[in-house]
């Protein structure tokens, strides 16, 4: 099992899409099948094809967000040092090639979003940064090539 790192909103933001696919969509599907069945016969039957393909998906994704929120460990930035980059921690880099300060957000994979400045401890910027201290100085590989930074400040 792999641990799913999650804000608290969205924790609540996966549970609640969880029971409307497990009530809502659930029900909604059913009466689909029902009317696909009343038309009759089922082999040639377009509606009632569509319907079982969107209960299939329905499931799916209902097993899903079930399984992450099984594996979920919450962030908690109250209990949480900042002595070193943590999940949850906000980090101040300096790129040592171009002197430009950066500001990154350490969060899981469901909430990063990376124009924001949300990082995900699972991207390899997030990998890289994980366990350094203020002043550590890093190379990071990355796709487009190695980026040179020096950690300035960390906070929660």
């Amino acid at each position: 099992m792999s641990i799913t790192y999650l804000s608290k909103e969205s924790y609540e933001r996966l549970k609640e899409e969880l029971k409307q696919l497990q009530t809502v969509k659930r029900r909604q599907i059913s009466k689909d099948l029902e009317y696909a069945r009343s038309l009759g016969d089922l082999k040639e039957n377009a509606e009632y094809h569509a319907a079982k393909e969107a209960q299939g998906f329905n499931e799916k994704k209902a097993y899903e967000i079930e399984l992450k929120l099984s594996e979920v460990e919450i962030i908690d930035n109250l209990n949480i040092s900042s002595d070193e980059i943590r999940i949850g921690a906000s980090v101040k880099l300096l790129d040592l090639d171009d002197k430009e300060e950066s500001e990154y957000k350490l969060v899981g994979a469901d909430d990063s979003n990376p124009s924001e400045g949300l990082i995900s401890v699972d991207s390899p910027i997030g990998r890289a940064l994980l366990g350094h201290k203020k002043d550590d100085e890093l190379d990071i590989k990355v796709p487009a090539g190695v980026l040179r930074y020096k950690v300035i400040n960390i906070s929660r």
